[in-house]
């Protein structure tokens, strides 16, 4: 299990795209507790939000990343894992591991969140991404190209379903 991590904040989450050199839009905005506040607040539709959970697969803590505008298939997510179980990271284990509230996990594995990440393949045929930026008070919205090159994914499969 990891070790809690140091609290990424919307700071260090701007300063690596910018080491890459990647090109984003930062919004401030009032504090959004679902996807639905937050496409709302960023004046974007619920299918561009990248909504990062973090899931148990068994003994271990992953990152996925789908749009908001799906929900998770966590049978695809056991088989692709080889996993026996699954489950969400409960409020406390979040607060722990990264130092953040639900509503507020970057989609982002190493070096801002230590866990490995994995993208649903549905989210690369969407033309940008915005997420909520280690806050419930910012988003940052950038193209999805720039996004998969800036986050790394472990591997891209599918495991979200249409709501």
């Amino acid at each position: 299990m990891p070790t809690p991590a140091s609290n990424p904040t919307p700071d260090s989450i701007r300063a690596h795209l910018d080491a890459l050199h990647v090109p984003y839009r930062h919004l401030t905005h009032g504090p959004t507790l679902t996807s639905e506040e937050s496409a709302r607040a960023r004046g974007e539709p619920i299918e561009v939000g990248a909504k990062a959970l973090l899931i148990k697969a068994d003994d271990a803590f992953v990152l996925l990343v789908l749009s908001a505008a799906r929900k998770l298939d966590s049978g695809a997510v056991k088989r692709r894992l080889g996993a026996r179980s699954s489950r969400f990271a409960s409020r406390e284990e979040l607060l722990h591991l990264t130092g953040l509230v639900p509503g507020s996990v970057p989609p982002f594995g190493p070096p801002i969140l230590p866990f490995d990440l994995y993208i649903d393949s549905n989210l690369p045929g969407l033309p940008r991404v915005a997420f909520n930026c280690a806050s419930l008070t910012e988003s940052l919205i950038l193209a999805t190209p720039d996004y998969l090159r800036a986050a790394a994914p472990r591997d891209l499969f599918p495991f979200a379903a249409a709501c």
